[in-house]
C-alpha cells in the first residue's frame, strides 16, 4: 500500500533528516521524493509503501502529524488514493 506524506513550514536544517528517520523506525521506505524551498519555506512530498509498517495509517499519520509539531512543521501523511482525490482539478 502506498501513501503520501506531504511536508511544509520554514526552512531550516535537518528535516529531511527527521522525516527519513521517522519513516524508516516504522519500516516505511521512500519511493520517490520531491522537495523545493520558496523565500524561505521548505515544501516536500515524499510517496511512500507502508506495506512493512506493523501500525495502522490511521496512527502513524497521527504519529506523523505530533513529529511535526516537535520539529515547526506541517507534516501529514495520507493513502495514496485520498492524496489523489483531494488534489485533482
Amino acid at each position: 500500500m502506498r501513501a503520501v506524506v506531504t511536508v511544509s513550514g520554514e526552512d531550516r536544517r535537518g528535516i529531511i533528516a527527521a522525516v527519513s528517520a521517522f519513516l524508516s523506525e516504522r519500516d516505511i521506505n521512500i519511493l520517490d521524493i520531491s522537495q523545493t524551498i520558496l523565500g524561505g519555506r521548505f515544501a516536500m512530498v515524499m510517496l511512500v509503501d507502508v506495506g512493512a509498517c506493523p501500525k495502522p495509517l490511521s496512527e502513524v499519520a497521527a504519529e506523523a502529524e505530533e513529529m511535526g509539531n516537535r520539529i515547526g512543521m506541517s507534516v501529514r501523511l495520507q493513502h495514496e488514493d485520498l492524496f489523489n482525490v483531494m488534489h485533482t482539478v
